[in-house]
């Protein structure tokens, strides 16, 4: 019997050492098409990102549109581990893949536990049609994760994405789930920089604008230069080139709204390291305004202090930058830290 009792604990102390060593499954393998890889599927190298990869739409299948989109993760994610999530929307004529790479916060998940969901939409152009899909994105992350570990949520957007951000913010499903936008040169609230000339290309969407120089005011786009309702952070990023001469406006309606100080100046953010994508089809003959080709640089960060509740109001200018340059890591860092920073928690008191 002390034999047999002595092997039977052997063998079930070999059980369990080989249960421990088996790999963790990633919290969203269940999710169709979801790996969760270093490097990141599809990740671009430093320079020269081939066309075929920035234009891919992602492998994630949300399952009520059958419509795919990115998500990165830590891999090491726990089920219980309460982590920022974010909803980052490229621009008119963009991809997925593309805006995955533009604003690079992927490589970033790891360090602040960070879950981004990066959507495709296939006519380029974000509409009211795609709300369901963003919706659905969202609502099936939400459900894996738990709502209670959802720190905070934020809404990317990049030119046309950071419009259409403006928009689904005001809607009832997004109103109340968002704790921050970050507004990729996609409109200020509070107060918005002249822009720049950008020729025959057409400056990129103002707040409730449409693209190009010559698009006429509407209804719709009216409502959207009104501040919004609900209480969230906001930080503004573009590139001083964007701008017109009188640049950076120092007052913000939003940092009014919460009582915040007067604007602070910070060190320049300085990167030895461009960014991974440009628009290579704007080169010839090069617009600065629109983006040059992807090189370093550095960036200015004014930041509004002691906002009410904790909420974070910025300015972020990218010197000598244009509207396409793809964020470089430095200042991509900078931007997810103030996002970090900020207060949350709408999610887990959302119905």
């Amino acid at each position: 019997m002390i034999r047999h009792t002595i092997f039977a604990a052997a063998v079930l102390g070999l059980a369990s050492a080989a249960g421990a060593q088996q790999p963790q499954q990633p919290l969203f393998s269940q999710f169709s098409g979801s790996t969760c890889v270093r490097p990141a599927t599809l990740h671009c190298p430093d320079t020269d990102c081939i066309g075929d990869r920035v234009m891919n739409p992602g492998q994630v299948v949300e399952m009520k549109t059958r419509r795919t989109y990115f998500l990165d993760y830590p891999c090491d994610l726990k089920p219980d581990e309460k982590v920022t999530l974010v909803l980052s929307l490229h621009g008119a004529g963009s991809w997925g893949n593309w805006q995955r790479h533009y604003f690079p916060i992927l490589d970033y998940v790891d360090k602040y536990r960070l879950v981004v969901a990066t959507p495709n939409s296939p006519t380029r152009t974000w509409s009211e049609s795609d709300d369901e899909y963003l919706q659905n994105i969202i609502t099936s992350i939400v459900e894996k994760l738990g709502a209670a570990n959802v720190k905070a949520f934020w809404l990317v957007g990049h030119s046309q994405g950071g419009l259409t951000s403006n928009r689904i913010i005001r809607t009832a499903f997004f109103k109340t789930r968002v704790d921050g936008w970050l507004s990729l040169s996609g409109g200020r609230l509070g107060g918005n920089p002249g822009r720049a000339n950008f020729g025959s290309i057409g400056a990129p969407p103002a707040p409730g604008g449409a693209r190009g120089a010559a698009a006429g005011p509407t209804a719709a786009a009216a409502a959207l230069r009104a501040l919004p309702e609900g209480d969230f952070s906001f930080i503004f990023e573009t590139g001083e080139r964007e701008m017109d001469d009188k640049g950076l406006p120092e007052a913000s309606e939003w940092a009014a709204k919460y009582g915040c100080g007067a604007r602070r100046k910070s060190d320049a953010v300085a990167d030895a390291k461009a960014g991974y994508v440009y628009d290579s089809t704007r080169q010839n003959p090069p617009n600065p305004p629109w983006g040059l080709l992807a090189r370093p640089g550095a960036a200015q960060v004014y930041a509004y202090p002691n906002c009410t509740g904790g909420r974070v109001v910025a300015d972020v200018v990218r010197l000598e930058k244009g509207h396409t340059e793809g964020l470089e890591p430095n200042i991509t860092e900078a931007l997810v830290k103030l996002m970090v920073s900020a207060p949350g928690g709408k999610i887990a008191q959302a119905k």
